[in-house]
């Protein structure tokens, strides 16, 4: 027993070390609680190990530590990012030419191009560029490669080929709460990606490969039940590696609570060793663990090496050992053991959310389903199952989930429950119909198209809950102080008896941990943002519990900049949204007010029309469209806005005693006819970036000038500079906030700040 525990105690020091070395100093802070725990543990754990026991654990936290250091992947010497030649301000862009090998099966992304993970092997610069090292010498890496859809048809994996394009180096996120490109491909082992423009695919034998499989699988449920349901099929199956989903369908499926349903874990692996197990019971117990053991490497073969389907296998693999060596099996222990192998072979799966997910839901099932199922013994067994199960999973992944993406799916808990008979019907099911299809294509395509009936009962209900009001709640990004004590308040309802009759303490608390911090956050809350977008230029107003929105932008900006930003702050309605332009140029505007309930829209344009065009008058969410006229002062919250006699689309934002001129794109006449007019004061000046006039430069003579650009006028920005004004451009800088308190901040780190 003591022996047990001893290696339980040393597993979880490696992984907690592993956790603390992404922290700053925190491999002191596991230095610190080994030696605590060493001499203090016994006071409350009278059978506790030794206090040398609990010092090698520090050791080994400390060694995690390192380990994760020495593996975290950087950039050889001959890594093909080196090639690219650094600039101060914009990112490099260089036209090459790179042959290599595709490691990984392409996959489709949300801008309809494929992506391609390319194993370099050589590189060609074009002609008429210069590049910091001889391009000729060997090239090596992993490089990011989105492909035109037309040019990659028929790619797979195990493939050599050459593609023509923009080579560049990734870049880190520029809004807050924006993804983080740069650390996404760093993790992969990547460190740079290629636009790519032509493919080339010289003559080559083609060479067996799991993509095989996986085509037929794909292409028989496809054939069968059609598309997207055999794509859904597939994907319930056998996971998100064997066929490209619809990203409206992934969107809904996680909206709801139901992504993990579209990524292979451990009901596949129960299901396959079930059936498994269930053919092969005439067999001895060697012969069912080989055919076991055959049945989960073509699983993870068909399913892809991915952490959450090694941690499902490796388990499976743990109960065909019990049951060769016929013992008991300690789920518990077999999970920790699982993972402790699993970071031991790549210590950066720590950071991997699908390995994040997989433990801890699994984690949740094991500790949490019992209790659950006694405080629910007044149901039958069948339902308190039911309602347990997805609980569990919801309870030990939520503060993962609201301190990654900040959204609550508020009807989880009611959808997994309705669903589950249909996902297992659905999992068995493609399962059968995958192995079918293998023996005999037309056959699997038969099973297919018999579950396309559950599929389409599946999507109704999804799409149901997906489009009531609140199905997904932005609770805002909470601290990872926040989700420490909420998995503290987890682990005392696992160990404690008294903890765990009173649950509803236990709940209540948690929901005062999430609900308090973000309430306090909002009260007294003054800020503007100016996000870093490629088009439109994009403002939030925070007022309190009151938002604004200047801006729209287009369908990417809107999905990849302005919701995930207020998703973090835990914004789920806009009070007020501002048009400079009209709506029409703005086409993200009707996915935003799809996703966001907004009381008032007004529009700088006269044109009226612009606003019925795009049918946002007829949007459920969506109270009353108002154009402001020139002149005409408009209080919203705290700030008012009024257009400019001269030009509407030209507007002065009034905030806190300070005032804010849009100026646009102005042209040549336009600034000539500005300055004969009586000039606005201009705190701060927001603009495109584009040509000013020194003169109108002067006459403004704001005290900080703000570009919503990628690249900004090099003329207008030394005259700013000189007249002493405070500079920043989102091409630059990246998303930029002001609060009275704290003035500018800048979301990346910029040395051009000053005049």
């Amino acid at each position: 027993m003591m022996a047990s525990t001893t290696a339980i105690i040393l597993c979880l020091a490696y992984i907690v070390g592993l956790l603390f070395a992404t922290i700053p100093g925190g491999g002191w802070m596991v230095l610190v609680l080994g030696i605590v725990a060493a001499f203090s543990v016994r006071r409350i754990w009278r059978t506790a190990p030794k206090p040398r026991i609990w010092l090698i654990a520090v050791i080994i936290g400390l060694l995690a530590t390192l380990y994760l250091q020495v593996r975290t992947p950087h950039p050889g010497i001959t890594d093909i990012s080196r090639i690219i030649p650094p600039t101060a301000t914009t990112p490099s862009v260089l036209k090459v030419k790179v042959q290599g090998r595709i490691a990984e099966t392409p996959h489709l992304t949300r801008s309809q191009k494929m992506q391609v993970w390319l194993d370099v092997q050589q590189l060609d610069v074009l002609k008429g560029q210069t590049v910091p090292w001889n391009h000729q010498a060997a090239v090596t890496g992993k490089l990011y490669v989105t492909l035109p859809l037309l040019q990659s048809t028929g790619l797979h994996p195990g493939q050599t080929i050459a593609v023509t394009g923009s080579l560049y180096k990734p870049q880190p996120a520029t809004n807050f709460g924006g993804f983080d490109f740069q650390k996404y491909l760093a993790q992969q082992g990547s460190f740079a990606g290629l636009r790519g423009q032509q493919v080339e695919l010289p003559p080559q034998p083609t060479h067996w490969g799991w993509w095989m499989i996986q085509q037929q699988i794909a292409r028989s449920q496809v054939t069968g039940a059609g598309s997207p349901i055999g794509q859904l099929i597939a994907s319930i199956a056998l996971g998100k590696q064997i066929v490209d989903l619809p990203f409206d369908i992934k969107d809904q499926f996680t909206r709801v609570g139901l992504a993990h349903a579209l990524a292979a874990s451990g009901t596949q692996v129960s299901l396959i060793l079930g059936v498994v197990l269930t053919l092969s019971r005439r067999l001895s117990k060697r012969g069912q663990f080989f055919v076991g053991t055959i049945a989960l490497l073509g699983f993870i073969g068909l399913a892809g090496a991915e952490p959450a389907i090694l941690r499902a296998a490796f388990m499976g693999f743990g109960g065909l050992v019990a049951l060769l060596l016929d013992r008991r099996v300690k789920p518990l222990s077999l999970m920790l053991v699982a993972a402790t192998i699993l970071l031991l072979w790549s210590p950066l799966w720590i950071q991997d959310l699908s390995f994040q997910f997989s433990f801890l839901a699994t984690l949740g099932l094991l500790v949490s389903v019992p209790p659950l199922m006694k405080w629910l013994d007044w149901l039958p067994p069948t339902i308190a199952s039911l309602v347990a199960i997805p609980l569990a999973a919801t309870l030990w992944t939520l503060p993962v989930q609201l301190q990654t993406f900040s959204v609550l799916s508020t009807y989880s808990i009611v959808v997994n429950i309705i669903t589950a008979p249909l996902i297992s019907i659905l999992g068995i099911g493609g399962i059968i119909s995958a192995l079918v299809a293998l023996i005999w294509f037309p056959a699997g395509s038969a099973f297919a198209w018999v579950l396309q009936f559950p599929v389409q009962l599946l999507l109704l209900i999804t799409h149901f809950f997906a489009e009531l009001p609140g199905s997904a709640y932005a609770i805002g990004t909470i601290s990872a102080i926040s989700a420490i004590v909420l998995y503290g308040l987890l682990i005392l309802t696992w160990f404690s008896p008294w903890w765990r009759r009173h649950g509803w303490l236990a709940l209540s608390l948690g929901v005062v941990i999430l609900l308090v911090p973000m309430w306090q956050a909002k009260t007294g809350l003054l800020r503007v943002t100016i996000l870093a977008t490629n088009r439109q230029p994009v403002m939030v107003i925070q007022d309190g519990r009151q938002t604004t929105l200047v801006n729209g932008g287009d369908t990417a900006t809107v999905n990849f900049s302005v919701l995930p930003f207020l998703s973090q702050q835990g914004v789920n309605h806009l009070d007020w949204a501002i048009a400079t332009t009209p709506i029409t140029q703005q086409p993200g505007w009707t996915g935003l007010l799809k996703a966001l309930p907004v009381k008032q829209v007004y529009a700088l344009n006269s044109d009226q029309a612009s606003i019925t065009s795009v049918d946002l008058t007829e949007n459920k969410h969506l109270a009353k469209t108002t154009t402001i006229s020139p002149n005409q002062i408009v209080r919203i919250g705290a700030a008012q806005i009024q257009p400019m006699q001269i030009d509407p689309t030209i507007a002065q934002f009034t905030l806190h005693e300070q005032t804010w001129l849009w100026l646009g794109s102005p042209t040549a006449t336009a600034q000539k006819t500005l300055l004969s007019s009586d000039l606005p004061h201009a705190n701060v000046l927001w603009w495109s970036g584009k040509p000013l006039k020194p003169e109108l430069i002067t006459a403004l003579k704001p005290e900080v000038a703000i570009a919503s650009a990628t690249k900004i006028d090099p003329d207008t920005a030394n005259q700013l500079r000189q007249i002493g004004t405070q500079l920043y451009w989102t091409g630059h800088d990246g998303a930029i906030q002001w609060t009275p308190g704290e003035g500018f901040v800048t979301k990346l780190e910029s040395s051009d700040k000053t005049s």
